[in-house]
């Protein structure tokens, strides 16, 4: 007879296999506790590092300069008594180039474009013929420069998504609304698409809209005339965090080691005055998108909106333009 039969013929032993102590119970639970906590353990620590990886810190840290704002509406009875939405901040060579949206009393009054430079994106100095496009209406605006051309993406009246054009960033000429149509090549209802903004790579203008807030939709051209959906549902949409829940819109597009990164607003408060939050979601393709789990980069109670990123020559700063212009540094740890 073979061990292993007089094992299993032994009453004693037989008994105490099937019947094991509490102690041994209570060894197994301890064991199998152990196994979950660790592998729960692991994928926290994977989850963190693919976060760090897909977010880098340079492009998600940042603190508040000190001597905030940098720049602001002129106040009393100027034409840009304040100013509103989304401007944009060119760096070339050694001047900092800034265009705004200014108006005067109520945000029903004309919006008009206005300009300042800067040796160093802190100190800026109004355009002495300021403003410097007043024959339409130019707000929320960004834009791409091209070869010699400067291309202005602009909201007009009633959030109508436009078209401006210059070869010095100073004269401006109106090419007109953007004609953005559904997948099926239909024009869009009516109604706003506002907070346009661009991006052009391999012969292709990549073209990023919101319509009230509802949802950010992507269309493409290659001739600047018409613009077609990609489709006709929102590439980003709000939610499902508390501080973009309620409205959201896109502000600006970077690349970023192979990788797109579009830093929006979003509010999730449903009174007014709303409180905004600037944030950042990353893509491999410009058309699926994955916000940044530390969002907002702001605390939601600075209700510091418009953001978009500026290189300074050696790091990135976060600008945040809306009512007025704020800069942050990175963070140091």
């Amino acid at each position: 007879m073979n061990r292993s039969r007089r094992f299993w013929r032994n009453p004693c032993l037989a008994d105490a296999w099937r019947r094991p102590s509490p102690n041994f119970h209570f060894s197994i639970f301890i064991f199998q506790f152990a196994i979950v906590f660790y592998f729960v353990l692991c994928a926290g620590c994977v989850a963190n590092a693919r976060a760090a990886d897909e977010f880098p810190a340079e492009l998600v840290r940042f603190q508040s300069y000190e001597k905030n704002p940098v720049f602001r509406g002129a106040g009393d009875n100027a034409w840009d008594a304040k100013i509103r939405e989304r401007g944009w901040i060119l760096r070339e060579g050694d001047v900092w180039r800034l265009w705004y949206t200014g108006y005067r009393g109520s945000p029903d009054a004309q919006m008009m474009l206005g300009y300042a430079t800067s040796p160093d994106g802190l100190v800026w100095t109004r355009h002495a013929a300021n403003p410097i496009y007043r024959d339409h209406w130019v707000e929320d605006m960004m834009i791409v420069r091209q070869g010699q051309t400067y291309y202005m993406f602009a909201e007009g009246k009633d959030d109508q998504a436009q078209l401006l054009t210059s070869r010095d960033g100073l004269r401006w000429e109106r090419e007109g609304r953007l004609d953005v149509r559904y997948v099926n090549g239909k024009p869009l209802t009516e109604g706003p698409y506002g907070t346009p903004t661009a991006w052009f790579e391999n012969g292709v203008w990549h073209l990023f809209y919101e319509r009230s807030d509802r949802g950010v939709w992507l269309a493409r051209s290659t001739d600047l005339k018409v613009w077609t959906n990609v489709a006709d549902e929102p590439v980003l949409s709000p939610g499902p965090g508390a501080y973009d829940q309620s409205m959201i819109a896109l502000n600006q597009i970077i690349r970023y080691d192979d990788r797109y990164f579009a830093y929006y607003h979003g509010s999730g408060t449903a009174e007014k005055p709303r409180l905004w939050t600037t944030n950042v979601a990353v893509s491999t393709d410009l058309l699926h998108w994955e916000k940044f789990a530390g969002n907002p980069l702001l605390p939601e109670r600075e209700n510091k909106s418009s953001g978009i990123v500026v290189h300074d020559g050696k790091k990135f700063r976060l600008y945040t333009m809306h009512p007025e212009v704020n800069v942050h540094f990175p963070k140091s740890e």
